[in-house]
C-alpha cells in the first residue's frame, strides 16, 4: 500500500481535514531521539498536523529517513536554533500551535531561547510538553541516560524475571522506559492538558519523566506487594514466570511457546491438550510446582512449536506461539486486523487505537529533513521559515 495522502483542503494547516480524531491539532515536535519522536507519531497517527524541527546536521542515530518509522505522519522543517532568527522561527511556530514537544535536559531549552516561558508568553493556550528520563528536578534531572537506567532505578526493570531465577533482569529492548513509561505518558498527558486549555484557554507545561511513568506502570504489583502478595524475589510470584502455568517454555526445534492459563477453567483445557496426565500435580500445588514445571517442560520438548499451535489452535488454553517481528507481521489473526502494514516497502504498525468515525491513517511517509519547509511555511502563514540566513 502507498500512504493515503489527505485532500488540500484537509491538509492546509491541519485543521478540520479528516484523518483522524486529532485532526485540526497542531504539534511542533523540536526533533530529538527516541519517546519523543515516537510520542509525536502516535499524535500524527492520530491526525495531528506534526511539524518536526531538525537540526542542520543529521541524527545523531544514523537512520535512513525512509525506515525511520517514528518519523510518519509528519513533516520537517530545518531550523538552526543557534543561528540569531532560529529561536524566533519556532517562537513563531509555537504561536500557531496547540502542542509541543522537547527533549532536551532540562535548562537546554531555556538556554536555546525556547523554553515554556518564551513559548508561553507568545501562545498562552500551547501545551508544553518535556520528555525526559529524570524529569525537569531531583537529584539525578542533569545526567545523561537511557531507558535501562531509568527502569533500573524506577523498579521496573527489577520486575522483569530472567531465564532463571539467580540471573540478572532480562532486557526487553527499550519497550518499558522510553516507549510505555515515557512515550505514553507523554501523550497521554498532552492531551489531557490539551482538554483542559480549550476549557479554559490556558495551557500549561507537561513534565513527563520516564522514571515517573515506569513506576506508575507498577501501580497493580506495589499493592501486592504491600498486601504480601508479591515476593521481590524475581521468577517466583504468579505472573513472572514463577507459576508454571504463566510462563514461556521451549518446544522441540528451539522455537518458545507462551502459556498463560491462569484461570482453573482454562488451565483443565491446557493440562487436557497438553497430555499432563492424572498423576500430575494440581494447579495451586505450591509444593509440587517444581515438578510441574518440569513435566509441562517435557512434554513440550516432544515436539516443534508449529505442532503445538495447531494443538491448541481454538482453544481456551491460553497457549500462544513466542513469535519475532518479522513472524508476526504473518500471524493470521494480525493479518486478519491489518494490525501491521506494508507502506512504501517498510512494514510496520497500523495507527492504534482504533476509532469507528475518525479512523486514524497513513497519511505521510516519515519525514525528510528539511523537505516540507516550504508547504509548512504556506499552511502555517510563516514565510520567515523559507530565509535561508535563518535555517
Amino acid at each position: 500500500m502507498a500512504f493515503e495522502r489527505e485532500s488540500d483542503d484537509g491538509e492546509r494547516g491541519g485543521r478540520g481535514g479528516r484523518g483522524g480524531p486529532l485532526a485540526g491539532v497542531r504539534v511542533v515536535e523540536l526533533a530529538g531521539i527516541g519517546p519523543g519522536p515516537f510520542a509525536a507519531m502516535l499524535l500524527g497517527d492520530l491526525g495531528a498536523d506534526v511539524v518536526r524541527v531538525d537540526r542542520p546536521e543529521p541524527s545523531p542515530l544514523g537512520i535512513e529517513p525512509a525506515y525511520d518509522v517514528a518519523g510518519r505522519n509528519k513533516r520537517s522543517v530545518v531550523v538552526d536554533l543557534k543561528s540569531p532568527g532560529g529561536p524566533g522561527l519556532v517562537l513563531d511556530l509555537a504561536a500557531r500551535a496547540d502542542l509541543l514537544i522537547e527533549g532536551y535536559r532540562p535548562g537546554v531549552a531555556e538556554r536555546l531561547g525556547v523554553g515554556p516561558e518564551a513559548c508561553l508568553a507568545r501562545n498562552p493556550a500551547l501545551v508544553y510538553g518535556r520528555m525526559t528520563g529524570w524529569g525537569q528536578h531531583g537529584p539525578l534531572a542533569a545526567r545523561a541516560g537511557h531507558d535501562i537506567g531509568y527502569t533500573a532505578v524506577s523498579g521496573a526493570l527489577g520486575l522483569v524475571a530472567p531465564a532463571t531465577v539467580d540471573g540478572p533482569p532480562a532486557l526487553p529492548a527499550n519497550l518499558l522506559g522510553d516507549y510505555a513509561g515515557g512515550s505514553l505518558y507523554l501523550v497521554v498527558g498532552l492531551l489531557a492538558a490539551l482538554h483542559h486549555a480549550r476549557a479554559t484557554g490556558t495551557g500549561q507545561v507537561v513534565d513527563a519523566a520516564i522514571v515517573d511513568g515506569a513506576a506508575h506502570l507498577t501501580a497493580v504489583l506495589q499493592g501486592l506487594l504491600a498486601g504480601g502478595r508479591w515476593q521481590e524475589r524475581r521468577g517466583v510470584n504468579l505472573l513472572d514466570g514463577g507459576a508454571p502455568f504463566y510462563a514461556v517454555y521451549p518446544a522441540a526445534d528451539g522455537g518458545h511457546l507462551a502459556v498463560g492459563a491462569l484461570e482453573p477453567q482454562f488451565y483443565a483445557e491446557f493440562a487436557r491438550l497438553l497430555e499432563l496426565g492424572p498423576d500430575a500435580p494440581g494447579q495451586w500445588e505450591t509444593a509440587r510446582w517444581p515438578e510441574l514445571r518440569a513435566r509441562i517442560a517435557a512434554r513440550f520438548a516432544t515436539r516443534p512449536r508449529d505442532a503445538w499451535e495447531a494443538v491448541f489452535a481454538g482453544s481456551d488454553a491460553c497457549v500462544e506461539p513466542v513469535l519475532t517481528m518479522r513472524q508476526a507481521h504473518a500471524h493470521p489473526h494480525l493479518a486478519s486486523r491489518a494490525t501491521y502494514v506494508e507502506a512504501d516497502g517498510v512494514t510496520q504498525p497500523a495507527p492504534a487505537p482504533r476509532f469507528s468515525a475518525t479512523p486514524g491513517a497513513l497519511r505521510r511517509p516519515p519525514a525528510r529533513p528539511g523537505a516540507d519547509t516550504a508547504e509548512v511555511a504556506a499552511d502555517w502563514g510563516l514565510p520567515g521559515l523559507t530565509d535561508p540566513t535563518a535555517v
